[in-house]
């Protein structure tokens, strides 16, 4: 049969606006990247067909894959000359699932909280079918040349 098409639409329940990020210190003295300008990359795994993906998001915005919604609240990453570096997204996990074999399937939040690169295993997106990681928080520092 002929494949059908990807739902990439955020649900109506799930479309509600993101709560407003916080600005970081630096951000909040004028330095830096402002929240609203930042781009996360994360990556996504459905283990079910081995589909690795990676989607760049700014904070505020909610995507659709699938069953699988991902809003993006905030990015951070430590100053370039600031050790050890690390790199962070506040990211919530919706999934579209059927409680049991007899119900009809329902968004569930399956995480809501930061997600580090450098520090997989400190939280983890427990799902059987889905992985999520943060890749990257695009931004950029004073003195930082372009």
């Amino acid at each position: 049969p002929a494949p059908e098409a990807e739902q990439t639409e955020v649900p109506e329940e799930l479309q509600q606006p993101a709560p407003a990020p916080g600005e970081g210190a630096l951000a909040a003295e004028g330095q830096g990247t402002p929240m609203a300008e930042r781009v996360a990359t994360l990556g996504i795994v459905n283990k079910r067909n081995s589909l690795t993906r990676e989607i760049e998001m700014k904070p505020g915005e909610a995507r659709r894959i699938d069953d699988l919604v991902i809003r993006l609240s905030a990015c951070e990453k430590t100053a370039p000359w600031e050790d050890p570096p690390e790199t962070g997204a506040f990211v919530q996990v919706n999934v579209n699932e059927r409680p049991d074999a007899d119900s009809e399937a329902v968004w569930t939040r399956v995480f809501s909280g930061w997600l580090f690169k450098n520090s997989p295993g400190l939280n983890v997106v427990e799902h059987p079918i889905y992985d999520v990681w943060v890749k990257d928080c695009a931004m950029s520092f004073p003195g930082e040349e372009e």
